[in-house]
């Protein structure tokens, strides 16, 4: 069980990231690879992406273990930059006492098979400048060949989830948004719990809680085994996933789906769930019936131009990349 302690202060500096990291994604979706408990969600994308692996990924393979711990200097704390190339700079420049100690919690954790670590990893110990090198090339490699042809996804499921985030401080404030990610996380004022592999008490002390979403974080959220004492902790939670995503629509993809968008309806609908949509709220705007508006969202999610997000009772609509592109009538970017 995690517990995380709140002070008044700390209520007051709670925020959700607006974008998904890049370096928690490498780490999270590296173990969805290598173990099948991740569920059928991840299935479609593990058979497209398995066969990319390579001789490179294997400094990756010895640090990001399937279960137990994984070393906190893959995932520092970037202070909300999202770009992977200075994400992987601060991996780089991660002091040498920080690198011996992570990895030798990792050599010595239970759920590690018990063998040494290998030599490439005892020499990233010692802070060697070439195997600190091979480390962020494979962390580019990575991301290059397993996550850049789904990142659109990934960042569009990321924005959906702070849509629905941001409606949770409107209605009722910090309570609000962390009564809302129940049953994930259990908001008990003054204390938030999860499940967590092991007992851990966490007392924020006026630093706040940075509330990470993470498309390959599985089931529980996560956190690092040694947080910096003077920045606000950071809990890494899944956010909600959406079947067949791996065989969704690409930004290039331009089919029979898109042809059944032409209409004022569906293009006002596009258009309005931008700032997020539920379907009923779409329904009173344009003045069709409820039956109407979930068809023609279900005809746009189908194009890959919008997503949909289940919410207790509602479903709350918001735009992907590719539907913005197309709304402004611009290239589509990864």
């Amino acid at each position: 069980m995690l517990r995380v302690h709140f002070t008044a202060d700390d209520i007051a500096r709670v925020r959700v990231a607006s974008a998904p990291d890049p370096l928690w994604e490498i780490a999270n979706s590296f173990q969805a690879l290598t173990t099948e408990d991740w569920g059928p969600m991840f299935g479609e994308w593990r058979r497209l992406v398995r066969p990319r692996l390579g001789p490179d990924d294997r400094l990756l393979a010895a640090l990001l273990p399937p279960r137990g711990y994984t070393p906190d200097f893959l995932t520092p704390d970037l202070g909300g930059t999202t770009d992977l190339e200075s994400a992987v700079d601060v991996v780089l420049r991660t002091p040498r006492t920080a690198l011996r100690r992570d990895l030798t919690l990792l050599a010595a954790s239970p759920q590690r098979p018990r063998l040494p670590l290998p030599t490439q990893a005892r020499a990233l110990a010692d802070g060697a400048p070439e195997e600190l090198r091979r480390l962020g090339a494979a962390l580019h490699g990575y991301h290059r060949r397993v996550l850049a042809p789904f990142w659109e996804h990934v960042r569009a499921q990321v924005d959906a989830d702070h849509a629905l985030r941001a409606r949770g401080v409107l209605a009722a404030g910090t309570d609000g948004l962390l009564a809302g990610f129940s049953p994930l996380l259990r908001w008990r004022p003054p204390v938030l719990e999860a499940d967590y592999p092991v007992d851990r008490e966490l007392r924020l002390e006026g630093r706040g809680l940075v509330l990470q979403p993470s498309f390959f974080c599985h089931r529980r959220p996560v956190m690092l085994a040694h947080p910096a004492s003077d920045r606000p902790p950071v809990l890494v939670y899944p956010v909600q996933q959406t079947v067949g995503w791996a065989g969704a629509p690409r930004l290039h993809t331009r089919d029979a789906e898109l042809g059944a968008l032409l209409g004022r309806t569906r293009a006002a609908i596009l258009a309005d769930v931008v700032t997020g949509r539920t379907t009923g709220e779409l329904a009173q705007r344009l003045g069709i019936s409820g039956a109407a508006a979930s068809q023609h969202t279900a005809v746009l999610r189908r194009a890959g131009l919008l997503l949909s997000v289940r919410r207790n009772k509602y479903v709350l609509h918001t735009i992907t990349p590719v539907g913005f592109a197309l709304l402004n009538g611009t290239p589509a970017s990864v």
